[in-house]
């Protein structure tokens, strides 16, 4: 484990990088300032970067939007793997029929919308229909009541023996510097114990993820894990996802994991990153252009 000041000089290293998105690339006020810089280096160095995500709020178009209003214009929805595509592609193969319920916003359901599937928020399960659904999927922290919905959902993995899907597996997100909100995964983490049942979970720290995004590396040429690093701000994901994978991994000081607590986490969790950075972000006195 290194620490290092220079950003460029990590990544000067590989030839694919992979970044988180929260934390690493944005954070609850936006853009980290100059990320923007880092990109147009890539480019320039003809480097190729995929954002690896656990949000599956929004679909990769709707996400690669956001951050062209932001005036990131490099990141296209092409470069985006999200958690969601994973659980689009499980209900591809497993679910053939019937009903596939959500807790989400309707954005968040993209990514179980298909031809001989009739997906439905969890509000609107009720007696009538509850024997035709046949999946639930955790998308999105928003979208629902977290009463009533929640109430309904342990009823309905109680009364039926479905697969439940968990479509990001981040327990928590920064809302400030000080504070955090619970996010999808850390609710699923709460019924799953109530229902004394086993989800299905998408998203790091798990390994697919990291090999849909290898696969279409592999698609475009002979690349070799280490041609790649992996930049995340959060030890239980990112960096024991990457891992885990056999990537090099950058910790990132901008995010989930602030530059007093380092060394305290790797230490109290064994999740050593190869390097550790304060940011993602290249500086102006960095460039070569």
């Amino acid at each position: 484990m290194k620490k290092i000041d220079n950003f460029k000089s990590i990544i000067d290293r590989y030839k694919v990088v992979f970044f988180d998105a929260f934390g690493v690339l944005k954070n609850y006020e936006g853009l980290l300032p100059g990320i923007e810089r880092t990109f147009a280096y890539l480019e320039q160095q003809n480097k190729e970067y995929y954002i690896v995500t656990n949000d599956a709020s929004r679909s990769p178009t709707q996400l690669a939007e956001s951050y062209h209003k932001a005036g990131l214009n490099a990141i296209t929805a092409d470069r985006i793997v999200s958690s969601g595509m994973l659980a689009k592609e499980y209900l591809d193969l497993k679910v053939n029929d019937g009903i596939v319920a959500y807790l989400g916003t309707e954005d968040s359901a993209h990514y179980i919308e298909r031809s001989g599937l009739h997906t439905l928020p969890i509000s609107q399960i009720d007696s009538s229909n509850i024997e035709k659904v046949n999946a639930l999927v955790f998308l999105d922290d928003e979208g629902f009541s977290w009463v009533n919905d929640l109430n309904k959902t342990v009823n309905l993995l109680r009364k039926r023996t479905i697969p439940a899907i968990v479509a990001n597996t981040d327990h928590a997100y920064p809302l400030s510097v000080h504070d955090v909100a619970i996010a999808i995964g850390g609710i699923a983490r709460m019924v799953e114990n109530i229902v004394g049942k086993e989800f299905i979970r998408f998203g790091k720290p798990d390994s697919q993820m990291f090999m849909f995004a290898y696969d279409l590396l592999r698609e475009k040429g002979p690349i070799s894990k280490q041609d790649i690093v992996m930049v995340g701000d959060t030890l239980q994901t990112d960096i024991w996802g990457g891992n885990k994978f056999g990537l090099d991994t950058v910790l990132v000081l901008s995010g989930n994991t602030q530059p007093k607590d380092a060394e305290n986490r790797i230490t109290a969790t064994g999740i050593v990153p190869t390097y550790i950075c304060d940011s993602a972000v290249v500086e102006y006195d960095e460039l070569g252009f």
